[in-house]
């Protein structure tokens, strides 16, 4: 049984809720078109250079993440404060703990649900994307740093920080089931706003580690590296491909 901890700390409120979540959301998916629609006006999809598969992979939720941000400095108490952004070693310790627990259901996930639909069905969008496209060094080791350390930060920014904060502000009736709904639904958007109908199920499973390490720790610290831990192997199976070291 999962317990969450109460947090010794009081916070002060802040002014944002669901309309910053979504705005960041809107933002998220209007970048990602627009890269999408200059990439495709360029030339043609199979033949999408690195450098723009770097840039359609890594700009709309950077800049998401950015936002978010920006949005708790102009209308609450800055990202350390409103997102729980704290450094403590219990809170990274915890995040390992998940994360580890996150690999093994996701890698028995993948196997099950790559039987269930296929392999090529079973493949990551980004995974789609990098397939049979020669990378540089560069432009390998760029991808494996976003996929395994950056882009989890940013999507925990966006997520279990952003969208965990509003759900939270709302009344719950106590702090236990505000911080039970913030998990549940961080959970499902997450797995749902990465756009991969197929894979949506797959996502829900995978995401549930890193959300309870947010849980359980009542910051964001722990999953964030829950994330970068559940999200080292499906970055090293991009990189070494990439470097003509093995083929997954």
């Amino acid at each position: 049984m999962v317990t969450a901890v109460s947090d010794e700390r009081t916070y002060p409120s802040h002014r944002w809720g669901f309309g910053a979540f979504l705005l960041v959301e809107a933002l998220l998916l209007a970048t990602a078109a627009l890269v999408s629609v200059l990439l495709a006006a360029d030339e043609p999809r199979e033949s999408i250079p690195v450098r723009g598969v770097l840039i359609g992979t890594i700009a709309p939720t950077g800049i998401a993440a950015l936002a978010a941000l920006l949005i708790t400095v102009v209308r609450g108490n800055g990202p350390m404060t409103d997102l729980r952004l704290e450094w403590r070693w219990d809170d990274v310790k915890t995040g390992l703990r998940f994360g580890a627990i996150g690999l093994v259901v996701t890698t028995v996930g993948v196997a099950v649900w790559t039987n269930l639909v296929g392999e090529e069905n079973a493949q990551s969008a980004i995974g789609t994307l990098v397939a049979d496209k020669p990378m540089s060094v560069r432009a390998a080791l760029v991808m494996f740093c976003y996929i395994w350390l950056v882009g989890p930060i940013c999507e925990e920014i966006i997520y279990r920080g952003l969208l965990w904060g509003a759900v939270e502000r709302l009344h719950w009736g106590s702090e236990r089931w505000g911080r039970w709904a913030a998990f549940v639904l961080s959970t499902g958007l997450f797995a749902v706003s990465h756009l991969e109908p197929l894979r949506t199920s797959l996502l829900l499973v995978i995401a549930i580690p890193i959300g309870l390490a947010r849980l359980v720790t009542g910051r964001l610290l722990g999953s964030v590296v829950a994330h970068q831990v559940n999200n080292f192997l499906p970055a090293v199976a991009i990189l070494l491909p990439a470097l003509g070291v093995m083929q997954f």
